[in-house]
This record gives structure tokens, sequence and C-alpha cells, in this order.
């Protein structure tokens, strides 16, 4: 079985790392088989484990957990295209070359739209409580987008 790891990069270019053994630990140490000399990974952070059938993660009980698919783990099988977070980098699972096509996960979704414009509830307003005199004035305007 022939894995990498593909890392992306913050330029939106990508590396791939093989993995040196059925037993890689990746951590900040010198000694790890992939060093990340970053302080937010842990000395010893996670263990990749191979075996002809599948592909395990561990995290080592590091400081800042390990992340799969943007869940924390403790241990689980991985496969080809899942995503593994370790500090701030971001790697993608090759398993014998598949996925052929190297995707970076999805940014963040955006938050939801704010509260329509104060001048459409001002509108809003004034038609639903014809009784009540509307100030449309700046003043109000501010105060509504505080809401």
């Amino acid at each position: 079985m022939d894995v990498n790891l593909v890392l992306f990069k913050k330029d939106g270019s990508q590396k791939a790392f093989s993995l040196p053994s059925d037993n890689t630990i990746i951590g900040r140490r010198h000694d790890c088989d992939l060093c990340i000399p970053l302080t937010v990974v842990s000395k010893r952070h996670c263990q990749l484990n191979l075996n002809k059938e599948a592909v395990k993660i561990r995290d080592l009980d590091s400081r800042n957990g390990t992340f799969l698919n943007g869940k924390r783990i403790d241990e689980t099988t991985v496969k080809a295209g899942d995503y593994i977070r370790i500090g701030p980098l971001t790697f993608l699972l090759q398993i014998d070359g598949k996925p052929e096509k190297i995707i970076p996960p999805k940014a963040k979704p955006k938050p939801p739209a704010k509260v329509p414009p104060p001048k459409v509830l001002a509108e809003e307003l004034s038609g639903s409580f014809p009784e009540l005199e509307l100030d449309k004035s700046d003043s109000f305007l501010a105060e509504l987008e505080d809401l």
C-alpha cells in the first residue's frame, strides 16, 4: 500500500509526503518520522499505522488535538480522500494514487446575512403601526443597527 500525506500550503500549492514506514509518528520532535517544528504541534502528536487492509490514525494525547474531516479524534480508520489537520496544517490522505484529483478542503461557511438594513425595517414598521409616527432620522436608523 502506497500512502501519501498531501500538504495544502497557504499559497495554494501542494506537497506530497510518503509515509516512511507502516508506523509513522508525526510531531514536533526532530526524531519523529514526520517533523512539524511548530509550537502548536505536540512533541509526539499523532501516529499513522498501516496494514494491508487499512490506515489508522491515533492521537498521542496531543495538546491541541488531531482532526479528521473537521472532527477531533482519539483513534479511527482513515480513508483515501480524508483530511487530517495537525495544528494549522491540513493534509489529504492519498492511498495508491487515490483520490487522483487533490482538492483543498472547503473553506468555513460564511456567517448568515445580517438583519435587513434599517431603512427596510423602518418601512416595514411604518405599515404595521399606522397609529405610531416613526422617526426615520439617522439616529433612529443607528439604533436599529444595534438590534
